[in-house]
Protein backbone atom coordinates (compact mmCIF):
# COMPACT_ATOMS: atom_id res chain seq x y z
CA UNK A 1 0.00 0.00 0.00
CA UNK A 2 1.36 3.47 -0.82
CA UNK A 3 0.35 7.07 -0.94
CA UNK A 4 1.54 10.02 -2.94
CA UNK A 5 1.05 13.74 -2.75
CA UNK A 6 2.42 16.44 -5.00
CA UNK A 7 1.81 20.10 -5.76
CA UNK A 8 3.43 23.13 -7.27
CA UNK A 9 5.26 25.18 -4.63
CA UNK A 10 3.63 28.46 -3.72
CA UNK A 11 5.30 31.61 -4.81
CA UNK A 12 6.88 33.56 -2.05
CA UNK A 13 7.79 37.14 -1.47
CA UNK A 14 5.91 40.27 -2.32
CA UNK A 15 3.80 40.29 -5.44
CA UNK A 16 3.59 43.02 -8.09
CA UNK A 17 -0.15 42.41 -7.88
CA UNK A 18 -0.28 44.04 -4.46
CA UNK A 19 1.49 47.22 -5.61
CA UNK A 20 -0.82 47.49 -8.61
CA UNK A 21 -3.93 47.02 -6.49
CA UNK A 22 -2.81 49.71 -4.04
CA UNK A 23 -2.27 52.14 -6.92
CA UNK A 24 -5.66 51.18 -8.41
CA UNK A 25 -7.46 51.76 -5.10
CA UNK A 26 -5.88 55.21 -4.70
CA UNK A 27 -6.90 56.30 -8.21
CA UNK A 28 -10.46 55.03 -7.82
CA UNK A 29 -10.98 56.53 -4.35
CA UNK A 30 -9.82 59.96 -5.49
CA UNK A 31 -12.06 59.98 -8.51
CA UNK A 32 -15.07 58.63 -6.59
CA UNK A 33 -15.03 61.79 -4.47
CA UNK A 34 -14.92 63.95 -7.60
CA UNK A 35 -17.73 62.08 -9.34
CA UNK A 36 -20.03 61.88 -6.31
CA UNK A 37 -19.61 65.60 -5.57
CA UNK A 38 -20.35 66.55 -9.18
CA UNK A 39 -23.39 64.25 -9.42
CA UNK A 40 -24.94 65.83 -6.31
CA UNK A 41 -24.20 69.37 -7.49
CA UNK A 42 -25.80 68.94 -10.92
CA UNK A 43 -28.43 66.33 -9.89
CA UNK A 44 -27.31 63.75 -12.48
CA UNK A 45 -28.48 60.18 -11.87
CA UNK A 46 -26.19 58.85 -14.60
CA UNK A 47 -23.18 60.35 -12.80
CA UNK A 48 -24.57 59.10 -9.50
CA UNK A 49 -24.84 55.60 -11.00
CA UNK A 50 -21.27 55.83 -12.19
CA UNK A 51 -20.17 57.09 -8.77
CA UNK A 52 -21.96 54.13 -7.19
CA UNK A 53 -20.12 51.76 -9.49
CA UNK A 54 -16.90 53.60 -8.71
CA UNK A 55 -17.54 53.01 -5.01
CA UNK A 56 -17.97 49.29 -5.64
CA UNK A 57 -14.68 49.44 -7.56
CA UNK A 58 -12.93 50.91 -4.53
CA UNK A 59 -14.46 48.33 -2.18
CA UNK A 60 -13.73 45.50 -4.63
CA UNK A 61 -10.07 46.44 -5.00
CA UNK A 62 -9.68 46.92 -1.25
CA UNK A 63 -11.30 43.57 -0.43
CA UNK A 64 -9.39 41.90 -3.24
CA UNK A 65 -6.14 43.33 -1.90
CA UNK A 66 -6.97 42.03 1.57
CA UNK A 67 -7.83 38.59 0.19
CA UNK A 68 -4.63 38.37 -1.85
CA UNK A 69 -2.45 39.37 1.13
CA UNK A 70 -4.20 36.86 3.39
CA UNK A 71 -3.87 34.10 0.78
CA UNK A 72 -0.15 34.80 0.33
CA UNK A 73 0.54 34.94 4.05
CA UNK A 74 -1.27 31.70 4.71
CA UNK A 75 -1.94 30.63 8.27
CA UNK A 76 0.00 28.86 10.98
CA UNK A 77 -3.21 27.88 12.76
CA UNK A 78 -3.95 24.13 12.90
CA UNK A 79 -7.59 25.06 12.30
CA UNK A 80 -6.74 26.53 8.86
CA UNK A 81 -4.71 23.87 7.07
CA UNK A 82 -5.42 25.57 3.72
CA UNK A 83 -4.59 29.02 5.02
CA UNK A 84 -6.70 31.94 3.74
CA UNK A 85 -7.06 30.93 0.09
CA UNK A 86 -10.86 30.96 0.29
CA UNK A 87 -10.84 34.61 1.41
CA UNK A 88 -10.82 35.84 -2.19
CA UNK A 89 -13.82 33.62 -3.03
CA UNK A 90 -15.88 35.16 -0.23
CA UNK A 91 -14.72 38.55 -1.48
CA UNK A 92 -16.04 37.79 -4.95
CA UNK A 93 -19.46 36.92 -3.52
CA UNK A 94 -19.52 40.21 -1.60
CA UNK A 95 -18.49 42.14 -4.71
CA UNK A 96 -21.25 40.55 -6.76
CA UNK A 97 -23.83 41.33 -4.09
CA UNK A 98 -22.67 44.94 -3.92
CA UNK A 99 -22.90 45.31 -7.69
CA UNK A 100 -26.43 43.90 -7.76
CA UNK A 101 -27.50 46.23 -4.96
CA UNK A 102 -26.16 49.34 -6.68
CA UNK A 103 -27.72 48.36 -10.01
CA UNK A 104 -31.14 47.78 -8.44
CA UNK A 105 -30.99 51.10 -6.59
CA UNK A 106 -30.18 52.96 -9.81
CA UNK A 107 -33.06 51.25 -11.62
CA UNK A 108 -35.44 52.24 -8.84
CA UNK A 109 -34.20 55.84 -8.79
CA UNK A 110 -34.41 56.06 -12.60
CA UNK A 111 -38.04 54.91 -12.59
CA UNK A 112 -38.84 57.54 -9.98
CA UNK A 113 -37.21 60.29 -12.05
CA UNK A 114 -39.17 59.39 -15.17
CA UNK A 115 -42.13 61.07 -13.49
CA UNK A 116 -40.20 64.33 -13.39
CA UNK A 117 -38.58 66.52 -16.03
CA UNK A 118 -34.98 66.80 -14.86
CA UNK A 119 -32.76 69.64 -15.99
CA UNK A 120 -29.16 68.45 -16.15
CA UNK A 121 -26.22 70.57 -17.38
CA UNK A 122 -24.39 68.56 -20.02
CA UNK A 123 -20.93 70.16 -19.95
CA UNK A 124 -19.99 69.04 -16.40
CA UNK A 125 -21.18 65.53 -17.29
CA UNK A 126 -18.87 65.46 -20.31
CA UNK A 127 -15.83 66.70 -18.39
CA UNK A 128 -16.26 64.33 -15.44
CA UNK A 129 -17.12 61.38 -17.70
CA UNK A 130 -13.94 61.88 -19.72
CA UNK A 131 -11.84 62.01 -16.56
CA UNK A 132 -13.64 58.95 -15.18
CA UNK A 133 -13.11 57.01 -18.38
CA UNK A 134 -9.40 57.76 -18.26
CA UNK A 135 -9.15 56.72 -14.60
CA UNK A 136 -10.97 53.45 -15.27
CA UNK A 137 -8.80 52.61 -18.25
CA UNK A 138 -5.63 53.17 -16.22
CA UNK A 139 -6.92 50.95 -13.40
CA UNK A 140 -8.11 48.27 -15.83
CA UNK A 141 -4.62 48.10 -17.31
CA UNK A 142 -3.15 47.77 -13.83
CA UNK A 143 -5.40 44.82 -12.94
CA UNK A 144 -5.83 43.04 -16.25
CA UNK A 145 -2.72 40.86 -16.19
CA UNK A 146 -3.65 39.41 -12.79
CA UNK A 147 -7.41 39.03 -13.33
CA UNK A 148 -7.25 35.42 -14.58
CA UNK A 149 -5.33 34.01 -11.66
CA UNK A 150 -7.42 35.44 -8.84
CA UNK A 151 -11.19 35.57 -8.46
CA UNK A 152 -10.86 38.55 -6.13
CA UNK A 153 -8.84 40.50 -8.70
CA UNK A 154 -11.17 39.31 -11.45
CA UNK A 155 -14.13 40.72 -9.52
CA UNK A 156 -12.40 44.08 -9.13
CA UNK A 157 -11.34 44.07 -12.79
CA UNK A 158 -14.89 43.30 -13.95
CA UNK A 159 -16.28 46.16 -11.91
CA UNK A 160 -13.71 48.57 -13.32
CA UNK A 161 -14.54 47.47 -16.87
CA UNK A 162 -18.25 47.87 -16.13
CA UNK A 163 -17.59 51.31 -14.75
CA UNK A 164 -15.67 52.22 -17.92
CA UNK A 165 -18.82 51.44 -19.87
CA UNK A 166 -20.73 53.58 -17.39
CA UNK A 167 -18.37 56.51 -17.90
CA UNK A 168 -18.76 56.14 -21.65
CA UNK A 169 -22.52 56.17 -21.20
CA UNK A 170 -22.37 59.33 -19.11
CA UNK A 171 -20.21 60.94 -21.79
CA UNK A 172 -22.81 60.09 -24.44
CA UNK A 173 -25.61 61.38 -22.20
CA UNK A 174 -23.74 64.64 -21.70
CA UNK A 175 -23.21 65.09 -25.44
CA UNK A 176 -26.89 64.34 -26.16
CA UNK A 177 -27.98 66.78 -23.44
CA UNK A 178 -25.76 69.56 -24.80
CA UNK A 179 -26.66 69.05 -28.46
CA UNK A 180 -30.37 68.18 -28.29
CA UNK A 181 -31.51 69.37 -24.85
CA UNK A 182 -33.37 66.07 -24.47
CA UNK A 183 -34.03 65.87 -20.69
CA UNK A 184 -34.10 62.09 -20.32
CA UNK A 185 -30.69 61.14 -21.72
CA UNK A 186 -29.33 61.09 -18.18
CA UNK A 187 -31.99 58.63 -16.96
CA UNK A 188 -31.81 56.37 -20.01
CA UNK A 189 -28.05 55.96 -19.71
CA UNK A 190 -28.34 55.17 -16.00
CA UNK A 191 -30.86 52.39 -16.75
CA UNK A 192 -28.72 50.95 -19.56
CA UNK A 193 -25.61 50.85 -17.39
CA UNK A 194 -27.49 49.15 -14.56
CA UNK A 195 -28.93 46.53 -16.93
CA UNK A 196 -25.48 45.94 -18.42
CA UNK A 197 -23.92 45.34 -15.01
CA UNK A 198 -26.54 42.97 -13.54
CA UNK A 199 -25.82 39.81 -15.61
CA UNK A 200 -22.08 40.22 -15.09
CA UNK A 201 -22.56 40.45 -11.34
CA UNK A 202 -24.69 37.29 -11.40
CA UNK A 203 -22.01 35.50 -13.45
CA UNK A 204 -19.32 36.43 -10.91
CA UNK A 205 -21.53 35.22 -8.05
CA UNK A 206 -22.18 31.91 -9.80
CA UNK A 207 -18.45 31.32 -10.33
CA UNK A 208 -17.71 32.00 -6.67
CA UNK A 209 -20.63 29.92 -5.38
CA UNK A 210 -19.53 27.01 -7.58
CA UNK A 211 -16.22 27.02 -5.72
CA UNK A 212 -17.85 27.36 -2.31
CA UNK A 213 -20.16 24.42 -3.05
CA UNK A 214 -17.04 22.38 -3.93
CA UNK A 215 -18.37 21.44 -7.35
CA UNK A 216 -15.81 19.98 -9.73
CA UNK A 217 -14.01 22.54 -11.93
CA UNK A 218 -15.88 23.22 -15.16
CA UNK A 219 -12.85 22.27 -17.26
CA UNK A 220 -12.42 18.86 -15.61
CA UNK A 221 -14.48 15.90 -16.87
CA UNK A 222 -14.55 13.74 -13.74
CA UNK A 223 -15.76 10.61 -15.53
CA UNK A 224 -13.05 10.99 -18.17
CA UNK A 225 -10.50 11.42 -15.38
CA UNK A 226 -11.81 8.30 -13.63
CA UNK A 227 -11.42 6.36 -16.87
CA UNK A 228 -7.89 7.67 -17.44
CA UNK A 229 -6.82 6.67 -13.93
CA UNK A 230 -8.49 3.29 -14.37
CA UNK A 231 -6.53 2.79 -17.59
CA UNK A 232 -3.19 3.10 -15.78
CA UNK A 233 -1.38 -0.23 -16.05
CA UNK A 234 -1.91 -2.20 -12.84
CA UNK A 235 -4.99 -0.27 -11.61
CA UNK A 236 -8.04 -2.48 -11.08
CA UNK A 237 -10.38 0.00 -9.43
CA UNK A 238 -10.76 3.75 -8.88
CA UNK A 239 -12.83 5.00 -5.95
CA UNK A 240 -13.10 7.95 -3.59
CA UNK A 241 -12.28 10.27 -6.49
CA UNK A 242 -12.93 13.88 -5.58
CA UNK A 243 -12.04 17.00 -7.57
CA UNK A 244 -12.72 20.54 -6.38
CA UNK A 245 -11.33 24.07 -6.47
CA UNK A 246 -9.81 25.65 -3.39
CA UNK A 247 -9.43 29.03 -5.09
CA UNK A 248 -8.95 30.07 -8.74
CA UNK A 249 -5.87 28.35 -10.13
CA UNK A 250 -5.75 25.86 -7.24
CA UNK A 251 -7.66 22.73 -8.30
CA UNK A 252 -7.44 19.85 -5.84
CA UNK A 253 -7.87 16.09 -6.22
CA UNK A 254 -7.93 12.98 -4.05
CA UNK A 255 -8.18 9.42 -5.37
CA UNK A 256 -7.90 5.86 -4.10
CA UNK A 257 -6.53 3.36 -6.63
CA UNK A 258 -6.67 -0.39 -6.11
CA UNK A 259 -3.65 -2.00 -7.76
CA UNK A 260 -2.10 -5.43 -8.12
CA UNK A 261 1.06 -4.00 -9.68
CA UNK A 262 4.09 -2.09 -8.51
CA UNK A 263 2.79 0.71 -6.24
CA UNK A 264 5.62 3.13 -7.01
CA UNK A 265 5.13 2.82 -10.77
CA UNK A 266 1.33 3.09 -10.52
CA UNK A 267 1.69 6.18 -8.34
CA UNK A 268 4.09 7.78 -10.83
CA UNK A 269 1.79 7.06 -13.79
CA UNK A 270 -1.27 8.30 -11.90
CA UNK A 271 0.52 11.54 -11.09
CA UNK A 272 1.28 12.00 -14.79
CA UNK A 273 -2.43 11.56 -15.63
CA UNK A 274 -3.40 14.18 -13.05
CA UNK A 275 -0.68 16.66 -14.03
CA UNK A 276 -1.73 16.46 -17.68
CA UNK A 277 -5.12 17.82 -16.58
CA UNK A 278 -3.73 20.61 -14.43
CA UNK A 279 -4.29 18.78 -11.14
CA UNK A 280 -0.90 19.53 -9.61
CA UNK A 281 -2.19 19.44 -6.04
CA UNK A 282 -3.33 15.84 -5.63
CA UNK A 283 -3.28 13.08 -3.04
CA UNK A 284 -3.31 9.52 -4.41
CA UNK A 285 -3.77 6.46 -2.23
CA UNK A 286 -2.58 3.11 -3.66
CA UNK A 287 -4.35 0.10 -2.13
CA UNK A 288 -3.87 -3.66 -2.42
CA UNK A 289 -6.79 -5.76 -3.70
CA UNK A 290 -9.26 -6.87 -1.04
CA UNK A 291 -11.30 -5.14 1.69
CA UNK A 292 -9.85 -1.80 2.81
CA UNK A 293 -10.64 -0.28 6.21
CA UNK A 294 -11.81 3.32 6.05
CA UNK A 295 -12.26 3.44 2.26
CA UNK A 296 -16.03 3.35 2.10
CA UNK A 297 -17.19 6.35 0.10
CA UNK A 298 -19.88 8.27 1.93
CA UNK A 299 -21.66 11.54 1.25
Amino acid sequence: MGAGHHHTPAEGGSSPMISRMIAAAAILAAFFVVELTTSLLINSIALLADAGHMLTDVVAVFMGLTAVILAQRGSSSPARTYGWHRAEVFTAVANAGLLVGVALFILWEAMRRLKETPTIPGVPMIVVALAGLLANLVVALLLRSHSQGSLAVKGAYMEVVADSVGSLGVLIAGIVTVTTRWPYADVVVAVLVALWVLPRAVSLARAALRILSEASPAHIDVEELRGALGAVDGVTEVHDLHVWTLSPGKDMCTAHLTSDGDSARVLRDARAVLSARGLDHATVQIESPGPQDGCTETF
